[in-house]
């Protein structure tokens, strides 16, 4: 079987022809070149060039095609010929991916080592950058991603797919904070379905333990979770990402009023963390783990479960733990107590509480994350309290 013709369809696909209508174009019968496009029979030099032509992939497909016939062994090169040509069969790129575009080809980012390196890069600037502009170098990367896995094939687009599933997740969370909820769905599922494709054991638990914790913030319940806490993969030997797992268990089951199983979750959450072994990167990356994203679960979960003094030995822990500049994670911690405060009997106290510290948050830092945990203060009201002024005033800053 030729598996050229798979090449050849990927980038037909990606420019948005359809096969009826390309053979128009290019003069050839459809169902023939759909039995090139599944391998039934060879590609021809002559064909190529009319993909190359049409698509105007400036002679990288016919390029990467002679590549192959001549037996060429050298990997990189063809894929960044494969890749560069399925840059060039995409009209309109923006000023940002173009660039990106160019760099990747001429530095052979085809090598799943860069990528990596990106991945790792990614970790750093999400708490680093601005939204925006974190997710305008997210496109170009994602951009170039795509045309990467369409114009590859194997093991190796099952390595990008990996990455393009971890990248898709930045996507997600992003869309999350903005409160963006069919958006941040959709790019849930794509991120899932990239990581299974990807076959990569670690990327698939990664993906599902940030679903399963933002799934928390965006309304969804423990049901409508991408798996649900009782069908989540295995967390397996102490992980990173074995860690974020049980924290998204602990955090869901805690939502879902299964107190006792989400004080399970986070003690095992704790045991884990202790035991990850040395080299892991610490909390400054969204890829790492440190002290205080454990005693930030454990505010949350203790909080919910009306244990309210192992609540507020976690926030007290957390507060000396995180860094100044992250305000907003140091907000929803106050928050947590707020909702401590009203559950031991404060109304009054935890609602001006919450309040403070809604004023003090930049506006820029009110977001999906924030805007929740507010509103879980006001769920801790008794209902018949909820009626009062400064409880509505704060329903109303929950959205």
């Amino acid at each position: 079987m030729d598996d050229f013709g798979h090449i050849l369809r990927r980038h037909r696909t990606q420019a948005g022809w359809s096969l009826r209508k390309f053979g128009e174009r290019i003069g050839y019968d459809f169902g023939y070149l759909g039995q090139v496009e599944r391998g039934n029979r060879p590609a021809s030099t002559e064909v190529v060039a009319a993909y190359d032509n049409a698509l105007e992939a400036g002679g990288a497909l016919t390029g990467a095609y002679a590549s192959r016939r001549a037996g060429d062994t050298d990997m990189r090169r063809r894929r960044v010929l494969q890749a560069m040509g399925a840059l060039a069969a995409v009209p309109a790129v923006d000023r940002l991916t173009g660039w990106e575009a160019l760099r990747h080809g001429l530095g052979a980012a085809a090598d799943i080592d860069e990528w990596t390196s990106i991945v790792a890069g990614y970790g750093v600037d999400y708490y680093r950058l601005p939204a925006d502009r974190l997710m305008a170098s997210l496109r170009a990367d994602l951009d170039v991603l795509g045309h990467q896995i369409a114009a590859t094939d194997g093991q190796h687009r099952q390595r990008l797919l990996g990455v393009a599933g971890l990248l898709s997740t930045l996507v997600a969370l992003e869309m999350v904070s903005a409160g963006e909820q069919v958006s941040a769905r959709r790019w849930w599922a794509s991120a899932r379905n990239m990581a299974d494709l990807s076959a990569d054991a670690g990327v698939q638990r990664w993906v599902r333990a940030w679903d399963t914790v933002n799934g928390c913030y965006d309304g969804r319940t423990v049901a409508a979770l991408p798996a649900s806490v009782d069908g989540l993969p295995p967390v397996g030997a102490p992980s990173v990402a074995g860690c974020q797992l049980l924290a998204g268990q602990a955090q869901a089951l805690s939502l879902a009023g299964r107190h006792a199983e989400a004080v399970g979750a986070v003690n095992r959450l704790t045991g884990m963390a202790d035991r990850l072994p040395e080299g892991t990167p610490d909390g400054t990356s969204l890829w790492g783990w440190s002290e205080v994203r454990t005693e930030h679960t454990r505010s949350w979960v203790f909080t919910h479960a009306g244990r309210l003094r192992e609540a507020e030995a976690a926030q007290d822990r957390a507060m000396a733990l995180y860094p100044e500049r992250q305000i907003r994670l140091r907000s929803q911690v106050q928050l947590h107590r707020a909702a401590g405060m009203v559950r031991g009997g404060d109304v009054s106290g935890g609602i001006k509480y919450a309040g403070d510290v809604l004023d003090a948050l930049p506006a820029a830092h009110h977001n999906e994350l924030v805007r929740f945990t507010t509103a879980r203060v006001v769920d801790a009201v008794p209902v018949v309290e909820r009626g009062r002024g400064m409880v509505r005033e704060l329903a109303a800053r929950a959205g």
